[in-house]
Order: C-alpha cells, then sequence, then structure tokens
C-alpha cells in the first residue's frame, strides 16, 4: 500500500461528520460517526486534533495500539505533565505512562488564532512515536499506583496489592523514574 492508499477519519459531532462526508465525497476517505476510542481501530499513522479534555484518555488508549507515529495537537500545559520528569510537581501518572510508551518530540507551537473559536489555552503540535505497547490492566496498575504519588512505594504498593522491590521501597512513588514504574507495573 501506498501513502495515502487508505484513510479512515472519526468524528463524534454529527454536524462535523456530515461537513466532513461531503467535503471527501469521491475520494478514497472513509469517514466514521463515533468514537475511535472505543472502537480500537487499527492504523500505521494517526493525526488528530482532540478535545484537550480527552488528552489523558488518548494517551491511555495510544499506549495499547501498535502503530508506527501519531502527530497530534495537544494542550502546551498537558505536554509537559507527559514530559515531567520525576519528582516534578507536574509529573504524574500519564507522565511515567507516556514516556514508557512513547519518545514524544514536541514540532511546533499552534496560534491561538488558527481555532474557531480562539482557545484560552497554548496548543502544540506532538510527534508520538512507539517504544512500548502495553495492557490495558498495565496502564490502569501505572494510574493507580500515581493516585497514591505522595506515598512510600512500600505502602503504595502494599495497599494495591502489587508486586514489591525492595531497592526503591522507601522512596515516594513521585520520584520513581518511569524505568522503574515499568518494573513494578509491567511483567
Amino acid at each position: 500500500m501506498g501513502l495515502g492508499s487508505s484513510f479512515v477519519g472519526y468524528e463524534v459531532d454529527r454536524g462535523n461528520f456530515e461537513e466532513t462526508r461531503r467535503a471527501v465525497k469521491g475520494t478514497k476517505a472513509r469517514i466514521v460517526l463515533g468514537d475511535a476510542f472505543d472502537e480500537k481501530p487499527e492504523f500505521d499513522v494517526l493525526v488528530s486534533s482532540l478535545p484537550y479534555s480527552e488528552s489523558a484518555r488518548f494517551v491511555r488508549w495510544l499506549s495499547s495500539i501498535a502503530f508506527s507515529r501519531a502527530v497530534v495537537v495537544l494542550q502546551e500545559d498537558f505536554v509537559k505533565k507527559m514530559t515531567a520528569p520525576p519528582g516534578d510537581r507536574d509529573y504524574r501518572g500519564v507522565s511515567a505512562l507516556a514516556q514508557i510508551c512513547f519518545g514524544i518530540v514536541v514540532l511546533d507551537r499552534v496560534e491561538r488564532a488558527s481555532f474557531s473559536p480562539q482557545p484560552r489555552v497554548n496548543s502544540v503540535i506532538v510527534r508520538f512515536e512507539p517504544k512500548l505497547q502495553v495492557t490495558s490492566s498495565e496502564v490502569a496498575k501505572v494510574i493507580r499506583l500515581f493516585s497514591l504519588r505522595r506515598r512510600r512505594v512500600d505502602s503504595a504498593v502494599a495497599e494495591l496489592g502489587m508486586k514489591s522491590d525492595r531497592s526503591f521501597s522507601l522512596r515516594r512513588v513521585v520520584s520513581l523514574s518511569p524505568e522503574e514504574v515499568h518494573l513494578l507495573c509491567m511483567p
């Protein structure tokens, strides 16, 4: 298959769906009225500008899918959280998960005037390159572990019924590197 040999778009808004379907009529593009998060489509390349409120859900969803690259417009503050280092006040479960599963590259900023209506937040274009595909249960473990981010690791893993690792059991969850989170949450 060559570049653009197959294109499938998903749209949840009926008005946008109808408008897009008319715009691509007569092409090889197929537009689906529905939520790709629910459908789990197979793809090589994903390009998206999703509602910013769905960003964390998107990272969790993408982490369990095989793909070659994804290019997405996201809120700049969310991208700072995704790429935050251990111990940083913005370091969360989504940070560890994103850093375990993807190489993340900020490609460019998007001016607010590019949107209608203009958002109150800054936006960036981000490329995701897959490093590790995980299961939904492994994603859930990471998110549950970081729900106790200020606790000591030994206390958090005991409460969650997870395996323990003595080498960092006395540290705080928020101090764990993505690699250490991977050791605790993924077999």
